[in-house]
């Protein structure tokens, strides 16, 4: 009898085995980086509120207003840090990680278990109660490119359009035509959207809330519908005159780091132009240039656009001050080609070139107190000698370094010569004759000084179709396209 139990025993272990096998197998073979598929949302719509200040809100009312309408409703508070002094019976969701807290804490989809999700502002009433029905309805309905529905907070909305091109670092906002589909909206609102689409954006509740929103759901070519004759009943937050100075200097500073998260540096729009990018005071947005290839080229992206404004507006500068202290100058390279097709610095390109006549530089006293290292103008721009060859170089500030660069020729034999050569294909001598006269040509908002016959001298430097076909400054590194 013993014999066939120790078969039985030893067949059961083989099984085992076989099965531990099988399961070990079975993970590995996963892809790698695959997850789980996410546990199935239920019907119903869950309400966070991000858009309050942790010093002065209406939480407390908000949160008994939406409950009264709508006990079974779940009330998310999303902050970084919670309210102070604390507020009871408040669900307050942590957006900074906390060393004590589960990683999983953090991420809204550990917290939404509904199909919906709607974005209310502070102060907001639920009234009537089915204003969010409504909305879920008008969003069911919608054509499919819509994935958000605005409701107006307070006051009526406004349908915008809105262009995000991330090349160009900018977000512009203009009133939408009739028929066109909403980019956005203007006004206070509450927002409702499907978890997923939510959970899909890279910064789902980023401040401020609505502008965040609306620039990643531009970059997927969602739409906005407005839901007409709805509007919940809203008391502006907060309502002291200190509390509102408060909460204008965060968002200001909210601003201003979303947009740089979402690689934003200009926003336009019917109020005007906000810019995120670099200053006199801080550096530029792009280290050194290897290779005559900014690292944003790399990117799929052109000149930011902070940058380009330093350029013309040290450019200006330079030109103002050649032109006062009589230094015949010309737009050179780069820059001049940039006159030849669009008038102004080519989109991608991240200095200026002008050249300039070597028996005139002791005319400019900024030139000559180059010489010996560097100047700090008036204005604030700094005037030095370049430190890669025998040529000048005006930076925007000390603290950003855009510049323009100032090449010395001298006439030898009737062709323009200098002592210092960088290497570029495009940097060679040509005849004085292109500089006999001088002209002048519209260049990034002023009357420039170029060569004469100046599609000539491009041909001779660029190339036969440098002008109609344009390539980035080191094609052998990087090619357009």
């Amino acid at each position: 009898m013993r014999c066939p139990l120790c078969h039985l025993l030893i067949a059961l272990t083989l099984l085992c085995n076989v099965l531990l096998l099988y399961y070990t197998w079975h993970l590995n073979s996963r892809p790698a980086g695959r997850l789980s598929p996410s546990p199935a949302l239920s019907p119903g719509i869950t309400v966070i509120v991000r858009e309050f200040r942790t010093f002065e809100h209406g939480l407390a009312d908000l949160n008994h207003s939406f409950l009264r309408a709508r006990p079974s409703l779940q009330i998310l508070i999303a902050s970084e840090a919670p309210p102070y002094p604390p507020v009871p019976r408040l669900h307050v969701v942590r957006l900074h990680p906390s060393p004590e807290q589960p990683g999983s804490a953090v991420r809204l989809e550990s917290h939404i278990h509904t199909r919906l999700v709607a974005l209310v502002p502070d102060g907001t009433s639920l009234d009537p109660s089915d204003l969010l029905d409504r909305m879920a309805r008008a969003l069911r309905d919608a054509p499919s490119g819509v994935r958000i529905v605005a409701a107006g907070a307070g006051g009526p909305l406004r349908c915008l359009h809105l262009n995000v091109s991330l090349r160009a670092w900018t977000a512009e906002y203009r009133a939408a035509v009739a028929g066109e589909t909403c980019g956005a909206v203007g006004g206070p609102a509450v927002l409702l959207m499907r978890s997923r689409d939510l959970f899909d954006l890279p910064f789902p509740l980023s401040r401020p809330l609505r502008s965040a929103i609306f620039i990643q759901s531009a970059l997927r070519g969602w739409g906005v519908k407005i839901l007409e004759g709805a509007k919940f009943p809203r008391t502006p937050l907060p309502a002291t005159d200190h509390g509102r100075w408060k909460d204008e200097q965060a968002e200001r500073a909210e601003e201003a780091a979303t947009m740089r998260a979402l690689s934003v540096r200009l926003v336009r729009g019917p109020e005007g132009d906000r810019w995120y990018g670099c200053s006199k005071d801080t550096p530029r947005c792009f280290g050194t240039v290897v290779g005559e290839t900014p690292e944003y080229l790399y990117e799929g992206r052109w000149t930011p656009p902070c940058c380009l404004r330093a350029l013309r507006a040290t450019m200006a500068h330079v030109i103002k001050t050649l032109e006062a202290s009589n230094v015949r100058y010309w737009l050179e390279g780069g820059s001049l080609l940039g006159a030849a097709r669009l008038q102004d610095i080519i989109p991608w390109d991240y200095d200026v070139d002008l050249g300039i006549y070597l028996e005139d530089v002791g005319l400019c006293p900024e030139l000559r107190g180059a010489q010996g290292g560097s100047l700090i103008d008036s204005e604030g721009f700094v005037w030095e000698r370049a430190v890669e060859g025998d040529f000048f170089r005006v930076q925007y500030s000390q603290s950003n370094h855009l510049h323009v660069d100032l090449w010395p020729f001298y006439p030898r034999d009737g062709v323009m010569t200098r002592d210092s050569w960088t290497g570029h294909p495009q940097d060679i001598e040509f005849p004085e004759t292109f500089l006999r006269p001088l002209q002048t040509l519209p260049f990034a908002g002023v009357a420039a000084q170029a060569p004469n016959n100046h599609l000539e001298l491009l041909k001779l430097k660029f190339g036969e179709r440098s002008i109609e076909e344009p390539e980035y400054p080191n094609p052998a590194v990087l090619r357009m396209g």
